[in-house]
């Protein structure tokens, strides 16, 4: 049960960490909610392209590491550096948050919105590092790779549905440097304790 809730909620901070990071895609999705066009279908396109992307990078690289130790050992440390990296970038950010500009759009045909969210999802190169490198070679090395992707997934499941339910009331809060500011302490702090639970076996063993 242990390592079940372990590998769950290693995957669940790793994946909310990426997530939660102000970026043209949580703007999207929170504007389309704010405006109540095509929402519900934003949001599914979105969660859909994390899983699909989440469990093709930790079941890609998984099958990888399991016949090869070295490997093992670099992606250990890749994935440490990737995410103390992150940590520092979320620690930046909280000493100079920004908000989400939503701005004000003409309303849109339902093909256009999702060929639009599409766009904004699978044309940042961002996600696939997040997701396909970061979160898969952090989900790769866990004894329940599945347990961990699920993780991942419910984040982005439950982040999405957030911010395009709540959307009407989650906008004053958003547009408030402190409120990113709040975030990003908390994406530092989540990102550094998943860096610490990845090196300390190995370093367990020096």
């Amino acid at each position: 049960m242990s390592s079940l809730l372990h590998s769950y909620t290693n995957g669940l901070l790793v994946a909310a960490g990426l997530i939660m990071a102000i970026g043209a895609q949580n703007a999207f999705v929170l504007a389309q909610g704010l405006r109540r066009e095509h929402h519900i279908s934003v949001a599914l396109i979105c969660m859909s392209c994390d899983a699909v992307l989440i469990v093709a990078g930790i079941f890609g690289l998984a099958a990888l590491l399991q016949s090869h130790p070295l490997a093992m050992e670099i992606t250990r440390w890749a994935g440490v550096g990737f995410l103390t990296l992150y940590a520092l970038q979320a620690l930046r950010r909280a000493l100079s948050p920004q908000i989400l500009s939503l701005g004000d759009q003409p309303q849109r045909s339902h093909r256009a919105v999702l060929l639009s969210t599409l766009a904004v999802t699978l044309l940042n190169p961002h996600v696939y590092l997040d997701t396909m490198v970061l979160i898969g070679s952090v989900g790769a090395q866990h004894a329940l790779p599945a347990v961990f992707a699920l993780g991942a997934v419910s984040a982005s499941v439950l982040w999405f549905s957030v911010l395009a339910l709540g959307s009407a009331r989650l906008a004053p809060l958003l547009r408030r440097p402190m409120t990113w500011r709040c975030i990003d302490l908390t994406v530092a702090a989540m990102m550094l304790a998943v860096a610490w639970s990845l090196a300390r076996p190995a370093l367990q063993t020096l």
